[in-house]
């Protein structure tokens, strides 16, 4: 450590909001070079690393090949597809000194399309898995926690091109069946989730969620059946439709100063109308622009979700997806006078031509108090497919623990998770866009069929920094630490000294990682480093090794251990080897 690149912090950085970012930097494994940019320093990088040797072992397990692709991509083949305009501005686009674009890519499906493309041409070839470990660049809006979201990150991509779709599927099963291994190795606790494909396309889809009260991603669970999923993915079962007739006539009141639900509510039931109202009565209408990739122009969006509950942004942009979501802001609203804030009903929305979406929930003889399209007034028993009929149903209500579970077994229950790893079933969408085929057995051309299949690398040793850190710092699992062994010199003399050093190198000999605290620090120094580096064994070299003995500090534990000397590098290589 005296010669070690590395300066541990006693202070939190203060821009680290979560526990991964504020001990990688005050560890030493990671810099700040720019917002969403980090440096690896040299423990970090050695973190890194062996994450990387997990997958790359787990890949070449399953007969997948390595490969690397440039990070800086021409234009056309992102043309080709529609995602040079589809990903909006969430991509690096560049040009050269002839005016020629770029972009920093943010995935490599078009280029592994193309390679495959470009060096088989026939059915004997296939099947086959390619795989990257390279960076990827997406211009975040709002990079934070570190390395967990940032705009540069270390990701495996791996593709697999097969012939039918029963290869499809026993590709996607291996890679589902190496990613479980992956993640088992690398010590983190997970889920497998159902999940959308987005602007990546495709169908079958599924997340990997390391269990993490600072994920970014929401997803809920059913204990009864098992089922799981990303709330983007999440299907609201439809209740029966009922019937039309009997119900009452549609009736506007007069209810002043009530522009939200809560004020409505609170309105309706002072109004003695013979019954009491509860914000699920109600229906809220949220007006967001829609526009298409490559268009400039936007579209109004009416969207229709029970009171009781708030429009999902997130659900409501998968939905839509590949189109661009936003709210609609002051200028919208001067622009287009029929919509009256607060009091957006269906009539006004149908007179003017915008397209009218709804939660399933809002199903043929549901009744419903909603705006009456003029300021301080409201419908009261709107009934959906009598007094108004929507354009069609969208998923954009936000999904609550104790909802229905889609697969009827049971409710759901709420969990945040850090998205580690995706794999889709594509199929066609990028061998239509070039037009890989293989030529059969009979002559013909085969249309190839894909699985894209993606591991957060360096999101990975956030993730498991989160979930393998205590007070006094990082615990890494021995699969992925720096070091096996962290041996810590409690004293001054030459005989300690010594002794260390010679222990460090029979270790060193015998194939064990070490690093050695041979600086001239207080002893005290020494273990908040050691606490805080989180190597996941340390040895103290001090008094005891006047008796003949040293200790054996398990780091996630605190159990502490006096093991002979003579017996120390036989001890700690049986317990780094299991």
């Amino acid at each position: 450590m005296s010669s070690l690149f590395l300066r541990t912090l006693r202070e939190d950085p203060a821009d680290a909001d979560v526990p991964s970012h504020r001990l990688l930097v005050r560890a030493g494994y990671i810099r700040r070079v720019a917002p969403g940019g980090y440096a690896w320093l040299p423990l970090g990088l050695r973190v890194l690393r062996n994450v990387e040797r997990v997958v790359r072992e787990e890949m070449d397990a399953i007969g997948a090949q390595e490969i690397q692709f440039p990070a800086l991509l021409p234009r056309e083949p992102y043309e080709a597809t529609g995602r040079w305009t589809e990903y909006g501005p969430n991509i690096f686009r560049i040009k050269d000194r002839k005016g020629a674009d770029y972009l920093l890519g943010p995935t490599h499906e078009e280029l592994f399309t193309l390679t495959v493309k470009g060096e088989y041409s026939s059915y004997k070839d296939y099947p086959v898995i390619l795989y990257q470990i390279q960076a990827k660049y997406r211009d975040e809006e709002r990079p934070r926690a570190g390395i967990l979201r940032g705009r540069e990150f270390l990701m495996k991509d791996s593709y697999s091109f097969d012939l039918d779709d029963d290869g499809l599927s026993r590709s996607y099963l291996l890679h589902r069946d190496a990613y479980i291994r992956i993640f088992d190795r690398v010590g983190l606790r997970y889920v497998i989730v159902h999940a959308m494909s987005g602007a990546m396309g495709g169908s079958a889809s599924e997340e990997f969620l390391a269990e993490s009260e600072v994920g970014e991603d929401t997803f809920v669970r059913c204990p009864e059946s098992g089922f799981a999923a990303n709330v983007e993915a999440v299907t609201t079962p439809a209740p029966p439709a009922q019937p039309i007739e009997g119900k009452p006539d549609a009736q506007v009141h007069h209810t002043p100063s009530t522009p939200t639900i809560e004020s409505l509510v609170d309105f309706l039931n002072a109004a003695n109308l013979g019954r009491t109202f509860t914000a699920a009565d109600t229906l809220k209408n949220v007006m967001v622009k829609i526009r298409q990739p490559g268009e400039d122009k936007w579209e109004l969006l009416g969207v229709g979700v029970p009171g009781d509950r708030e429009v999902d942004m997130k659900r409501l942009a998968a939905s839509l997806s590949p189109a661009e979501v936003a709210l609609l802001d002051d200028a919208d609203f001067e622009a287009n006078p029929f919509l009256v804030k607060g009091y957006i009903g269906p009539g006004a929305l149908a007179a003017n031509g915008v397209r009218y979406l709804v939660d399933p929930r809002v199903v043929t003889g549901t009744a419903w108090v909603t705006g009456a399209d003029r300021a301080d007034h409201h419908v009261v028993d709107l009934v959906c497919g009598r007094d108004f009929t929507p354009d069609g149903t969208v998923e954009a209500a936000e999904v609550r623990e104790g909802d229905p579970s889609p697969d009827g077994a049971g409710v759901l229950v709420a969990a945040r998770g850090i998205e580690i790893g995706h794999i889709f079933q594509l199929g066609r969408k990028y061998a239509d866009a070039f037009t890989l085929d293989a030529l059969g057995p009979d002559s013909k051309p085969i249309r190839i069929t894909m699985g894209s299949y993606g591991i957060g690398v360096s999101r990975l040793v956030a993730a498991i920094a989160e979930q393998h850190h205590d007070d006094l710092g990082l615990v890494w699992p021995r699969e992925v630490s720096p070091f096996d062994v962290h041996v810590v010199t409690a004293g001054k003399d030459d005989a300690v000294r010594g002794g260390a050093e010679e222990l460090a190198a029979e270790l060193d000999t015998a194939g064990i990682a070490v690093l050695l605290d041979d600086r001239p620090a207080s002893p005290g120094v020494k273990f908040a480093d050691a606490e805080l580096v989180g190597v996941p064994t340390i040895l103290v070299v001090g008094r005891g090794l006047a008796k003949g003995v040293v200790e054996v500090k398990d780091r996630a534990t605190g159990e502490r251990t006096e093991v002979p000397v003579e017996d120390a590098v036989r001890h700690l290589t049986a317990l780094v080897r299991g």
